[in-house]
């Protein structure tokens, strides 16, 4: 008896549900823009080294490209076009902005989303690869440059915009809107 290789799933993406067919092999990034037309999240290198796919499932970051379609079903999805609150952009996007945090723009999608998922890892206290002070009661470690390039690591940019890229999410991590925790830089609070 030969098995189905297609499913019918439902994905909760931005605050709407969707109801598709989809290959069992179809990855999470190809049902957003081939299948729903979402094209703000890109397709880079379509193997999980870039970032330029990253949305956020359930809350926390993930590379699209490399998530299938069906295990994401019932879950809640988030990409670029609904980070925004109606017209008013999330902070993590007004900052990017307002510091240029992009050249091109390729990889903007995934790293105001990655952004995003950084910030809120932070004010849940999770460590990264560079945090001194790990322990649960000594709170969410200041987040200095080293502390953002090391969270964002996973983000690549060809056009080299690393530099207002840090700045900006500083910025949104200072903005009470995305975790209300004040930046704390090698020159002090920003």
């Amino acid at each position: 008896m030969a098995t189905s290789t297609s499913s019918v799933v439902t994905l909760h993406i931005n605050g709407e549900k969707f109801t598709l067919p989809v290959d069992h092999r179809t990855t999470l990034l190809d049902a957003l823009r081939e299948r729903l037309t979402l094209t703000g999240t890109k397709k880079g290198c379509d193997q999980g080294q870039c970032g330029a796919c990253t949305v956020l499932l359930d809350g926390r970051r993930t590379v699209a490209c490399l998530q299938l379609a069906v295990a994401a079903e019932g879950r809640e999805i988030t990409t670029i076009e609904g980070v925004a609150e109606g017209d008013r952009l999330h902070p993590v996007q007004q900052a990017f902005l307002d510091l240029d945090g992009f050249q091109c723009g390729y990889c903007t999608p995934g790293q105001i989303c990655s952004a995003i998922g950084v910030l809120r890892e932070h004010a849940e206290g999770r460590p990264s690869a560079v945090t001194d002070d790990i322990r649960p009661e000594a709170g969410p470690p200041p987040l200095t440059p080293e502390e953002i390039r090391e969270r964002m690591s996973g983000n690549l940019c060809r056009c080299g915009a690393y530099v207002a890229i840090v700045d900006a999410v500083a910025r949104a991590a200072a903005d009470p809107r995305t975790s209300g925790v004040a930046l704390v830089s090698e020159e002090g609070v920003a």
